[in-house]
């Protein structure tokens, strides 16, 4: 959880600060599924891992080349 501090914090930085780390979480999901694929990884056993499910993730990410 984030500590609260006396200085009030202005939204619109707050929210960039959302998106910016949801951009990078993206980018991080995606190089990572590529690289399982490229290592064997089904699926499932991917899916597993990130606590989402294979059909999900195939949809998500299926133009993978492996």
């Amino acid at each position: 959880m984030v500590e609260q501090t006396s200085h009030p914090h202005d939204p619109e930085e707050g929210l960039r600060a959302v998106l910016a780390l949801r951009r990078l979480a993206e980018q991080v999901e995606a190089e990572q599924v590529a690289a399982a694929r490229r290592a064997g990884w089904s699926w499932q056993q991917i899916g597993d891992a990130l606590g989402l499910t294979r059909q999900s993730l195939h949809t998500k990410h299926g133009d993978v080349r492996t």
